[in-house]
């Protein structure tokens, strides 16, 4: 199975601007990630996607492979479809470049899911830690008895009515596609549910197309606020 990584990067993020070239730990966010993933078995190449000219020199500079995409591209889902559309695979992998501590086993997932011929599209959860669960910047996702996605929510999903105390999972900003979901994915409007949660996977869920979610037991540090700079400091420094 050739697979492709593609790590989508823009700088005009709202909550922590520049936030792929802020260094943590003395180190730029997006050369973390991609230096990370690259490492990672099972993908042939790995692709720094942006239209960016800045974030792309960055690249080209530390020696990575990169592709100019288009400023039209509204989420990386789209700028993955870009990618797929010169460099031929049976899947694409999406790293979003704010994914710290993505790595090997994060890929070993994806790519399991995809040994099935039928799935067309997959990501990744894990348990999520008490301060995730309440918290709208960790997305949360529920799943069926088949490992697919009902729903993925900045809200605490499931509501605990009852105090039954369900367990709740954080969803990791990490897909597989098939190139026939791509395709059909910058096809389709962007979504009531993917508006109102600024959440691109919403789109698929809203038009039919199957989110198949595989578990993982390592968790990642999404780097969306300040504090979360601070947080991914501390966890690189072994505090």
């Amino acid at each position: 199975m050739k697979a492709i990584g593609v790590i989508p990067a823009r700088l005009a993020s709202t909550r922590l601007p520049r936030k792929v070239l802020r260094e943590i730990a003395g180190e730029p966010l997006i050369s973390r990630v991609y230096q990370s993933i690259r490492s990672a078995k099972g993908l042939e190449r790995v692709i720094l996607a942006s239209d960016s000219e800045e974030i792309l020199q960055f690249g080209r500079q530390q020696g990575f492979e990169v592709q100019e995409t288009s400023a039209a591209c509204r989420n990386g889902t789209e700028r993955v479809q870009e990618i797929s559309k010169s460099i031929s695979a049976d899947v694409y992998v999406n790293i979003q470049g704010d994914e710290l501590a993505a790595g090997a086993e994060h890929i070993a997932g994806l790519l399991d899911l995809m040994k099935d011929p039928h799935v067309q599209v997959g990501t990744l959860k894990v348990r999520a830690a008490a301060e995730d669960v309440n918290n709208p910047n960790a997305v949360k996702v529920i799943t069926d008895s088949a490992g697919r996605a009902m729903y993925f929510s900045r809200s605490t999903i499931p509501y605990d009515r009852d105090g039954v105390k369900p367990p709740y999972f954080k969803h990791l900003g990490m897909y597989v596609y098939r190139k026939t979901a791509l395709d059909r994915y910058v096809e389709l409007a962007e979504s009531r549910l993917e508006q109102s949660e600024r959440l691109e996977q919403l789109r698929f869920l809203e038009n039919g197309i199957a989110v198949h979610v595989a578990e993982t037991a390592h968790d990642t540090i999404r780097v969306d606020t300040e504090e979360d700079v601070v947080r991914a400091e501390k966890a690189l420094k072994g505090h």
